[in-house]
């Protein structure tokens, strides 16, 4: 386990910091994620690791930009440390869908794969157990 899972974890509040899963739901540790991976010249700095869902971290990879679908351009993704997720994404009424009205926010559903089928049973799970949002 990354040395530094605890205070990344933790400045996370144990949650994914993409889709907003409770790490506590899961039987296994979330991931700690390089935001800009060190093959693109990132470090191991607390500044630049994230806490990540094993879906989300797979997703991203090693990709910073995708294309907004509404406007066709590319984008930066979600950086957890220099957006607020307040500002790019919102949760439906019912409590499932990731919404956002950012191209920033739409391309990283998008990429990241946040409303998939296998995410959106999951989230309906968590929100049952009180977990989500």
């Amino acid at each position: 386990m990354n040395p530094r899972y605890p205070e990344v974890s933790e400045r996370a509040q144990k949650r994914c910091e993409y889709c907003h899963a409770p790490s506590q739901a899961f039987n296994f540790p979330f991931e700690i994620e390089h935001i800009l991976p060190v093959s693109r010249g990132g470090d191991d700095t607390p500044d630049n690791l994230a806490l990540a869902c094993r879906s989300c971290n797979a997703f991203e990879s090693t990709r910073r930009a995708a294309t907004d679908p509404q406007t066709e351009t590319t984008v930066p993704l979600y950086h957890p440390r220099k957006d607020r997720w307040e500002d790019q994404f919102a949760i439906d009424a019912h409590g499932v869908t990731l919404l956002s009205t950012t191209s920033t926010g739409r391309a990283t559903i998008i990429t990241l794969m946040m409303n998939s089928e296998e995410q959106m049973l999951a989230r309906r799970q968590l929100k049952r157990l009180g977990l989500f949002p």
